[in-house]
């Protein structure tokens, strides 16, 4: 078994709490934010049950929260 670090970001939507994995494109969510860590882990053991080994991932290293403005019609 193989122990792989990601990095995963985690907000309030409504009544639910949002996780997303940074590395790669998983994310869940919970009443909670532990629940929806939880749950994005489960969700992140299902993904990696289907990727061939080697396990390429993207790795973000100190990500920042920004503000983009964006207009349209």
């Amino acid at each position: 078994m193989r122990k792989i670090d990601l990095k995963s970001v985690v907000w309030k939507e409504g009544d639910y709490y949002v996780s997303q994995s940074l590395d790669v494109d998983v994310s869940s969510f919970g009443k909670t934010k532990k629940e929806a860590l939880t749950m994005l882990q489960d969700a992140l053991a299902l993904y990696f049950e289907d990727v061939p080994l080697p396990i390429k991932t993207e790795r973000v290293k100190e990500p920042s929260i920004a503000s983009v403005t964006l207009q349209h019609a």
